[in-house]
């Protein structure tokens, strides 16, 4: 008999590639800044510096890691300004027909996000693309820290998915090392958190849009 190959799979990452919300995420951004008397900055430069575990972010800024308290402020002040500006969002370009198409040739997907997990499960569902998908994970815990230990976590509860024939496509560096963390591959989005200069050096494929990231799992799978 001969050995049995387990499905494609893609792992996806939520803010910032399957979900646009580039506009809420500075806006929220800014907003905690704000609350501890930082000058705004703009998408550009946030694409430029962006980093997990996100205090460190805030280092490259203020030249120093905020102290616990700041932390709480921004940390607060950030979550309570996206959940206003993203019910302005909507989902990347193309997203409902590249799913459709992942799924009808018999392939799995499944999403890992660090947006939280009870809000991150009810706005997949109001979006109409849940039964597309075999999991969804949010955060659970304390925010700001790396994707690497859910990844983890989110692998083992899937059946039938080798990490082998796994591909995680996200827009961070971290999405990466989550991934090789597991044995997976990863693709790199640009269109969300990094721009194209922070992604290049990570050793991961890198592009501009989810269809060619479709078509890179596409061929990562295939010499697997």
């Amino acid at each position: 008999m001969g050995k049995h190959i387990a499905a494609a799979h893609i792992v996806w990452d939520w803010n910032g590639t399957l979900f646009h919300d580039n506009d809420a995420i500075i806006r929220a951004t800014n907003a905690a800044f704000e609350e501890i008397g930082l000058a705004p900055i703009t998408l550009e430069r946030y694409r430029a510096l962006y980093c997990v575990p996100v205090p460190k972010f805030y280092e490259r800024l203020m030249g120093r890691l905020p102290t616990a308290a700041e932390w709480d402020v921004m940390d607060e002040a950030f979550h309570r300004h996206y959940a206003q500006h993203s019910a302005a969002c909507r989902l990347a370009d193309g997203v409902e027909s590249l799913l459709a198409g992942w799924q009808d040739a018999g392939r799995s997907q499944s999403i890992l996000s660090m947006y939280e997990h009870e809000q991150l499960v009810p706005l997949v569902k109001q979006l109409g693309i849940t039964s597309r998908f075999v999991r969804i994970d949010g955060r659970t815990g304390p925010s700001g820290g790396s994707k690497a230990e859910h990844m983890v976590r989110h692998l083992r509860a899937l059946r039938g998915v080798a990490p082998e024939r796994t591909v995680v496509i996200g827009d961070a560096a971290d999405d990466a090392v989550a991934a090789l963390g597991v044995g997976a591959r990863a693709v790199l989005y640009t269109g969300g958190s990094h721009g194209r200069a922070s992604l290049e050096g990570v050793g991961a494929p890198v592009v501009d849009t989810l269809a060619e990231a479709v078509r890179e799992a596409e061929r990562i799978v295939a010499a697997a």
